[in-house]
């Protein structure tokens, strides 16, 4: 279990994307060293058990005979059986839950390495719910196929094995079993396909009602401001029946294979039993044959189990694997450049910003603000020059789609309108890479979130709950914009960073914000004319594109569809 100490792996490798099988296969192969030991000690295991028959056999026929010495023999090969048998069941368990974890731990890694690739492109291509259903449910039946493989591969060995003891001392059970072991195993393969169809749809259902129940705890706060709790209810409800009669028909399926494990193979060892009599009754087998053939056909029902299910775990691993594949094979929007040009910080600081889609200029070393009455024009161009969303942007007359997405993080830093905190303490969620240039008492200040820290139990060091909920909205806001100041870029983009604070908070933070980015290039999207008084530059866009830009005071004057937007006027332009 000691290599279990080195996971999560440094590389969780490339895997073999083309098929649900060609994965598992892939991710079997990359673990071929536990796995082998699980299926050494699984062959082990059940070639022990396979062998207790012929020792109890032996020991019948010493005891008829009267032969002690033979007796003490057989009973101490049994007892010897019975130790080996225990101590590769332990182990083969030990190795069956290595192959799990070490099974479940390489997709986790390759679905986060998959998500930290895909970033703000994540979310616009698959729902929240579907990552989680992925991470929780189908990585926990992947592990599951890996942990059988070791009881499969013993199951295997000792049917060959007690197949071929069979054969050579009676050829007519033994071949009864030869032949009958497999038709019995075939007996459920007619399940497989509907059963892998069904869970096929329970889990598109279950990762529906997964994306709803995840969607309506992000917006509870909001679903309660407006009464839709109820609305929203209904449609969990809605999904999760769904999901029950999915899961209904998955199980009628999978319980009609669980008794035919049971039936068929009990049916082979009564009729196996009854001709193993008939074979004694006519002196053709001894007592202890007979002992030890009945012994044989009752061991082969736990292979024939094992093998069974083994086809079933096989067929929720597909599943999974499937859904995993579709997650996996997910691209950024934006394909990175194939020679990939250099952006010095030097460039990025004393460049010009321009969106060639809207007409946006951003002067370097400058604060510009975006005023639109649409939100999401103001927000497209932020994710634009960003480069979240495509579009020709320039910075300092070099073309960001020419620079590898990197490099245009070091030097751009995009802060959402709904800006995420993360499980951890204060300081944890301020610790970005390449802070440090400007102080972090500094940061806090300019974001007015000095009182934040104060007024926490244990200020920096104070635990916060998931998505930082101890939080009210607006602390939270002003929390995520210390932490984009603290950062320093050369290039900073603000969306809505002061929607949830109160008038006298935003004017402090828009004092100090212009006094602490003094000298490097900002944008600001807002409509607040207090942030708007103290920018250098003001844009105002109509239809997605750049209509007038001036001075707040300019603007305010000498543009109507400016006045009505920032004052909320409804006058005719």
């Amino acid at each position: 279990m000691r290599a279990l100490d080195r996971l999560p792996v440094d590389d969780p490798g490339t895997p073999d994307l083309s098929s649900p099988t060609a994965l598992l296969r892939w991710l079997a192969w990359q673990q071929r060293r536990v796995l082998g030991l699980g299926v050494l000690w699984g062959s082990v295991w059940m070639l022990a058990q396979a062998a207790v028959p012929a020792a109890l056999g032996g020991g019948v026929n010493a005891a008829s005979s009267h032969d002690r010495t033979q007796l003490a023999e057989w009973s101490l090969l049994v007892l010897a059986l019975g130790a080996t048998q225990a101590a590769a069941g332990i182990l083969r368990h030990r190795m069956a839950v290595s192959n799990w974890i070490y099974a479940a731990s390489r997709i986790q890694q390759l679905v986060a390495r998959r998500a930290a690739h895909l970033g703000a492109d994540l979310p616009r291509q698959v729902a929240t719910g579907e990552v989680v259903a992925v991470t929780a449910n189908d990585v926990e039946r992947i592990g599951s196929a890996m942990d059988v493989c070791c009881r499969f591969a013993g199951a295997v060995v000792s049917f060959l094995t007690v197949a071929v003891v069979l054969l050579v001392k009676e050829p007519t059970l033994g071949a009864v079993v030869v032949v009958g072991v497999p038709v019995v195993a075939l007996g459920v393969t007619p399940l497989i396909r509907p059963l892998e169809r069904r869970e096929r749809a329970q889990r598109a259902r279950f990762g529906e009602a997964t994306a709803i129940a995840a969607d309506t705890v992000a917006g509870l706060r909001v679903l309660r401001g407006i009464g839709g709790e109820e609305l929203f209810v209904e449609r969990f409800h809605t999904a999760s029946d769904e999901v029950r009669r999915a899961a209904v028909r998955s199980a009628k399926v999978r319980s009609l294979l669980d008794a035919l494990q049971v039936a068929l193979p009990g049916i082979f060892v009564v009729a196996v039993t009854w001709l193993g009599a008939h074979l004694a009754l006519e002196g053709k087998l001894s007592v202890g044959a007979l002992v030890a053939f009945y012994g044989y056909t009752a061991f082969l029902v736990l292979p024939l189990r094992t093998i069974t299910e083994t086809a079933q775990r096989w067929t929720s691993a597909r599943v999974a694997a499937a859904r995993t594949i579709a997650l996996l094979l997910l691209e950024r929007s934006l394909p990175e450049p194939s020679d990939g040009v250099e952006l010095s910080s030097s460039a990025a600081r004393g460049g010009e910003l321009v969106d060639a889609a809207s007409g946006f200029r951003a002067r370097p070393g400058r604060m510009s603000a975006v005023v639109s009455a649409e939100p999401h024009d103001a927000s497209a161009l932020v994710d634009r020059l960003g480069r979240y969303l495509p579009g020709e942007v320039s910075l300092g007359r070099v073309s960001l789609t020419d620079v590898p997405t990197p490099r245009v993080r070091e030097h751009v830093l995009v802060q959402d309108k709904d800006p995420a905190l993360l499980a951890g303490t204060l300081r944890e969620n301020l610790d970005v890479p390449g802070a440090g240039a400007v102080p972090l008492a500094d940061a806090l200040g300019a974001a007015d979130a000095d009182d934040i820290v104060d007024s926490l139990p244990q200020g920096l060091d104070t635990e916060l709950p998931e998505r930082g909920r101890s939080l009210s909205g607006g602390q939270r806001q002003r929390v995520a914009l210390a932490r984009s100041l603290y950062a320093d870029p050369d290039v900073l983009l603000l969306d809505e960073p002061t929607s949830a604070v109160d008038a006298h908070t935003e004017a402090r933070i828009a004092e100090r914000l212009v006094a602490l980015r003094r000298g490097r290039t900002t944008v600001v999207t807002t409509t607040s004319p207090l942030l708007l008084d103290r920018v250098d530059d003001v844009s105002l866009l109509v239809d997605g594109r750049v209509a007038a830009s001036g001075t707040h005071r300019e603007l305010l004057h000498g543009e109507p569809a400016y006045r009505r937007v920032v004052l909320r006027s409804e006058e005719e332009s």
